[in-house]
This record gives C-alpha cells, sequence and structure tokens, in this order.
C-alpha cells in the first residue's frame, strides 16, 4: 500500500507564497498521475489542481489559475503545490493524491474527482490571515 507523505503548508499572510510537497512514503520508481485536493471547514473537498505523471499537463480549478503551479521532480518521486498570492479563502486543509498506475490517465473531468484518485496523503494545513 503506497503512503503518501506531505509538507509545507502554515499560517502565512494575504500575498504570501507557500509550496506543498508530496512523496510516497518509500520510493516505488512510479510517477503517478497527481491531483492537489482542499477542504476548508464545512465545506465539501474541492479540485484545486493536477499533473500528469510526465509533468506535460497541468489543470487548475479557475480560483487558483494564475496563482498555484503545480510540478514535478520524477527524479526525486514527489509533486510540488506551489502557491503565490495567497488569499484568506484558500485557506483549508490541502490533499495530495495518487492515481493508481495500474489504471488509464485520467481524461478531462476525470482529473478532477476525488473518486478518480486511489493514494491520499494525510492532508496538510494552509492558514492565510487577511
Amino acid at each position: 500500500q503506497v503512503q503518501l507523505v506531505q509538507s509545507g503548508g502554515g499560517l502565512v499572510r494575504e500575498g504570501d507564497f507557500l509550496k506543498l510537497s508530496c512523496a510516497p512514503s518509500i520510493y516505488t520508481g512510479t510517477n503517478y498521475a497527481m491531483g492537489w485536493f482542499r477542504q476548508a471547514p464545512r465545506k465539501e473537498r474541492e479540485f484545486v489542481a493536477s499533473i500528469n505523471w510526465s509533468g506535460s499537463t497541468t489543470f487548475y480549478t479557475d480560483s487558483v489559475k494564475g496563482r498555484f503551479t503545480a510540478s514535478r521532480d520524477n527524479a526525486k518521486n514527489t509533486v510540488f503545490l506551489e502557491m503565490s498570492n495567497l488569499k484568506p479563502e484558500d485557506t483549508a486543509t490541502y490533499y495530495c493524491a495518487a492515481v493508481d498506475p495500474g489504471h488509464p490517465e485520467p481524461r478531462g473531468r476525470a482529473w478532477k474527482t476525488s473518486e478518480t484518485y486511489y493514494y491520499w496523503g494525510q492532508g496538510t494545513q494552509v492558514t492565510v490571515s487577511s
């Protein structure tokens, strides 16, 4: 069973920058198609960003376009979510998630659906103060 370990996050001020990381607890050599989701208090989990296995394709929810960047370092089996110009409404617990490598890479709306992802990170809190 693959475990995804997240790092980064914290308490920042509006307009600040944060970088989240996510990697398997044990190096697997497998580069998973990955997604980032977030869940704010009293709200449903929502899609934030995704990146395919090679890093050539990314998707973002509209509210973070131009501010967040998903990237990966396949040599280190790690994916990143760089968040700039953070806003109070970005406050949430952020989760990384990996697609089962035995399944085809998602297409279209499937990238944005939590059911597409099989492995999940433990979550990391991001709090943005105004």
